[in-house]
């Protein structure tokens, strides 16, 4: 029986690692990725790890356009995307130099990906690595924490049917592109902690209101993404660095972007002057 058991144990990690979708798979995503075009689900995967694993191999070969990695976006940070999806927590993909190269005002193809959509976001730059240990203490996170900013991410979610969990995390939860607006130096106080859940996040064409959510969105406040991100890095035995960028999570759906149309996210309640940024497609 012992060498029954021995031998289970050595071929568990095979058994984990079996659904890891194989590196000609992903090459051919990333391919299908950078070249605009609708990819077919990664079969066979049956778990969350399974898409982690697809992940770790797809942002190192998308990161040769997209430029180095500078920190991380977090994903279904809301109960009716995670029920979308089939998780109960969030996920966590890698933004790279190209997602935070555009500013306020900037023109976008509106087939930038395969899939093309835009969202309401808000994105924080850490200051130092202390953010690590600040635990869920909302103003120590902000003490760590040197830039708030207004951000239209533009995800691409690249597949052409078969979305799930392990699919998301595998296409490294649709990051690409996003429009960066005028930074924000955050105050640690609990005021601006609470204007950060009392605030209200608008998105809207040049023709109307597209949706409208309020901070709370987010994991029940913006700040409370940090530490479930430094939990999930620390998994992987990874954490939050200086000057890592962190996208908080999506106040909209990801809607289909149109031609010819200006996307504007406006921030009401966060400060006493407007707080937008707004980007056109072409």
């Amino acid at each position: 029986m012992r060498h029954l058991l021995l031998a289970a144990a050595l071929l568990m990690p095979v058994a984990a690692r079996a659904a890891c979708p194989e590196e000609a798979a992903v090459a051919r995503l990333a391919e299908a990725m950078l070249a605009n075009r609708p990819s077919p689900p990664l079969a066979g995967m049956a778990t969350l790890a399974d898409g982690q694993c697809a992940q770790d191999r797809l942002v190192p070969l998308l990161a040769r356009s997209l430029g180095r990695p500078v920190g991380y976006k977090v994903g279904l940070t809301n109960p009716a995307a995670q029920q979308r999806f089939g998780v109960n927590h969030p996920v966590t993909g890698t933004i790279f130099e190209a997602t935070i190269a555009l500013r306020d005002g900037a023109e976008v193809p509106a087939r930038f990906g395969a899939v093309p959509t835009v969202e309401a976001d808000l994105m924080v730059r850490v200051r130092d690595e202390g953010i690590n240990t600040a635990g869920r203490d909302r103003v120590a996170i902000l003490r760590h924490l040197d830039q708030v900013i207004p951000f239209i991410e533009m995800p691409d979610l690249v597949l052409s049917g078969g979305m799930d969990g392990p699919n998301l995390l595998a296409i490294n939860v649709g990051a690409r592109l996003g429009v960066l607006g005028e930074p924000i130096a955050p105050e640690a106080t609990e005021a601006f902690a609470q204007r950060l859940a009392a605030m209200r996040v608008v998105l809207a064409n040049d023709q109307r209101e597209l949706a409208r959510a309020p901070g709370t969105a987010l994991l029940g406040h913006p700040l409370d993404v940090i530490p479930w991100l430094v939990e999930d890095l620390a998994k992987r035995g990874l954490r939050l660095r200086a000057g890592d960028y962190v996208s908080l999570g999506g106040f909209s759906p990801a809607l289909p972007t149109e031609a010819g149309r200006t996307y504007t996210v406006r921030y009401e309640g966060l400060m006493d002057r407007p707080v937008s940024v707004s980007v056109r497609t072409r």
